[in-house]
C-alpha cells in the first residue's frame, strides 16, 4: 500500500533565506544532521532539473536522489529516490515555502508518497516523517541561527562546533613561478572569522587571466610565494565574527577580492567584500560571472560611456569577459564587432550579441574593421596585450578610446604620446578593484549585472567547469585559446 508522509513547520526567517538554502539540491550535507557527504554526479549544477546527488547517511546507508522540478516562482522542488540501500520504493517527494503573512517568517511543507516492504510500514513511515522531516525542520533552525540548539548562538560559532576553530581547507597553490603544473594540491585551514569577518564553504571558484598573470611571475607585488591563486569565488556563509550585520550562516554568497586565495574550499574573508546571491543566481553562475561582469560593467558604462550607434571593437569575443561585453554593448543600442580566433568561437560571438565577427588568430584585423565600420572603431576592448598593439592603433577611429584590460599575449610596450596625437586617440588601463572600492559600488554594479540577466538583456556564456584539484588543467584550457565561455572550479 502506497505510503503517504506530510509534515510542515513555520521557521523563523525570510523566504528568501529558507528557499536559498533548500533550493540547492546538494546542500543537505550542509544543514541536516542525517547526512554525511554528498555531491552531484557529472559535475551538473545542483539547481539543474535531472540532476542527481549521491549522498552518504551517517548511519552507512547510501542513496541517490533526483530532481525532478524547481520553481522559483513558487518556492517549491520535487524530487525521488532512484537508488537506494534504505528500502524506500517509488519514493517522490515535494518542498514547498509560502511566506507567513504575521511577520517575515516562512512556511515549509514537505510530504512525499512510497511503498514499503510488507510489515515495515510504520518503521520507515515513522523513519521519514520523524528522522527525516522533522529533524530537518530542527536542523535547519539550528543552520540559520549558526548554533547548536535553538537559541542564537555568539557571533563566530557554527553549528555543531566550538568558537574559534580553524577548518582544513584544500587549496591549490603555486610555490614557484612558471607554467600550470606549478599549481599543486595542497593543505591549508581557514581561520575563524575575526571581528568583521565571514567563513565560507566554497562550492565554485572564477577562474580568471590574472590568476595565471600571477602564477606566472608577472604579478609580484600581489603574488608572493608561496601563494594561493584566485579572485572570486561563491558558496555559503559557515560562521560569520563579531560586528557583522546582514549575514548569517547558510546564506548563500559570493564575493570578488583584491587578495588572491580563492583557490580553495573554506575561506575566511572580510564580510564587506561578500554579497548575498539571489535565489535564481546558481552558485557557478556567480562564480563565473561576478568578477567578469563587474568588469563589464566598469568598462561600458564608466570608461566606454556607451551609447546608440556607437562603434565597439571587442577582442577575444567568446571569452568570459568579451561575450559579457559583446551581448552588453549591443543591448546598449551600440554596434559590435569581435575578433576571435577559430571558426567556432565566432559562432559563439555572434549569438552574444556581435553583428561582425573577424576570425584572426595571427592579430590581423585593422582592414577588417575600419572596412565595416567605415573608418574605424570608437571603443577597442583589449584582452590581447601586445600582439594587438599596433593593430588596434590602426583600427580606431578619430577621437577613438582604447581600453586595455588584459595582456594574454604579453605585456604592452610602452606607448608614443604622438601615435595618440594623430587621431586625438585616449587609453585607459583600468582595474576594477578601484571601481568597486566599496561595498556599495559592489552592491550597485552586482545588482545592474543581475537585473540585465533576469530581464534577458544579457545571456550567461558558457561554463566550463574543473574539480579543485584540477586547476592546472584549467589553467592550461584559458592559456591555449581553445576556452570559449568561462571556467569555474568546483571545490
Amino acid at each position: 500500500m502506497l505510503q503517504r508522509v506530510v509534515r510542515s513547520t513555520v521557521i523563523d526567517a525570510p523566504i528568501e533565506r529558507v528557499w536559498a538554502v533548500l533550493r540547492d539540491f546538494n546542500s543537505h550535507d550542509q544543514w541536516h544532521d542525517v547526512v554525511e557527504t554528498s555531491r552531484i554526479e557529472g559535475g551538473e549544477s545542483p539547481a539543474q532539473v535531472g540532476c542527481v546527488r549521491n549522498f552518504t547517511l551517517k548511519d552507512g546507508h547510501r542513496i541517490r536522489e533526483q530532481l525532478l522540478a524547481l520553481s522559483d516562482e513558487q518556492h517549491s522542488s520535487t524530487y525521488c529516490i532512484v537508488e537506494a540501500t534504505v528500502p524506500l520504493q517509488r519514493y517522490v517527494a515535494t518542498v514547498t515555502l509560502k511566506p507567513v503573512t504575521d511577520g517575515n517568517r516562512t512556511f515549509w511543507h514537505w510530504e512525499s508518497t512510497f511503498d514499503t516492504p510488507p510489515g515495515r510500514e510504520r518503521e520507515l513511515r515513522d523513519m521519514v516523517a520523524q528522522g527525516v522531516y522533522e529533524a530537518g525542520f530542527a536542523n535547519l533552525r539550528r543552520h540559520l541561527l549558526g548554533s547548536s540548539d535553538t537559541r542564537a548562538a555568539p557571533a563566530g560559532r557554527v553549528a555543531g562546533r566550538p568558537p574559534g576553530e580553524p577548518l582544513p581547507a584544500r587549496q591549490m597553490r603555486v610555490s614557484s613561478h612558471g607554467g600550470a603544473e606549478r599549481l599543486q594540491p595542497a593543505d591549508g585551514q581557514a581561520p575563524p572569522p575575526g571581528p568583521g569577518e565571514v567563513r565560507i564553504r566554497q562550492r565554485a571558484v572564477g577562474v580568471n587571466f590574472i590568476d595565471i598573470y600571477m602564477r606566472r611571475g608577472w604579478l609580484p607585488g600581489l603574488f608572493p610565494l608561496p601563494g594561493v591563486p584566485g579572485m572570486e569565488a561563491a558558496g555559503a556563509v559557515l560562521d560569520v565574527g563579531d560586528g557583522v550585520s546582514g549575514l548569517l550562516p547558510g546564506d548563500r554568497v559570493a564575493y570578488l577580492w583584491a587578495q588572491p586565495g580563492a583557490y580553495c574550499s573554506v575561506r575566511t574573508v572580510p564580510a564587506d567584500q561578500v554579497l548575498r546571491l539571489p535565489a535564481q543566481i546558481e552558485d557557478e553562475q556567480a562564480a563565473a560571472l561576478l568578477l567578469k561582469g563587474l568588469t563589464a560593467d566598469c568598462l561600458l558604462h564608466d570608461l566606454g560611456r556607451v551609447r546608440p550607434g556607437m562603434k565597439v571593437l571587442v577582442h577575444a569575443a567568446a571569452g568570459g569577459v568579451g561575450l559579457l561585453v559583446g551581448n552588453w554593448a549591443r543591448a546598449l543600442g551600440a554596434q559590435v564587432m569581435g575578433t576571435v580566433s577559430t571558426e567556432a568561437k565566432a559562432r559563439i560571438a555572434r549569438e552574444h550579441g556581435c553583428e561582425q565577427v573577424v576570425v584572426a588568430s595571427d592579430y590581423r584585423f585593422a582592414d577588417a574593421v575600419r572596412q565595416h565600420f567605415g573608418g574605424g572603431a570608437d571603443l577597442v576592448i583589449d584582452g590581447l596585450g601586445q600582439a594587438a598593439q599596433q593593430e588596434n592603433m590602426a583600427a580606431l577611429a578619430r577621437c577613438g578610446h582604447w581600453i586595455s584590460l588584459g595582456q594574454a599575449s604579453g605585456p604592452l610596450a610602452p606607448i608614443d604620446p604622438d601615435a595618440l596625437v594623430a587621431k586625438s586617440l585616449t587609453f585607459s588601463r583600468p582595474v576594477v578593484f578601484d571601481y568597486v572600492a566599496t561595498r556599495t559600488q559592489r552592491q550597485e554594479r552586482a545588482q545592474r549585472l543581475w537585473d540585465a540577466l533576469n530581464a534577458g538583456r544579457i545571456r550567461v556564456p558558457p561554463i566550463e567547469r574543473f574539480a579543485l584539484d584540477a586547476a592546472a588543467r584549467a589553467h592550461e584550457r584559458l592559456e591555449s585559446r581553445g576556452s570559449a565561455g568561462a571556467l569555474v572550479l568546483l571545490a
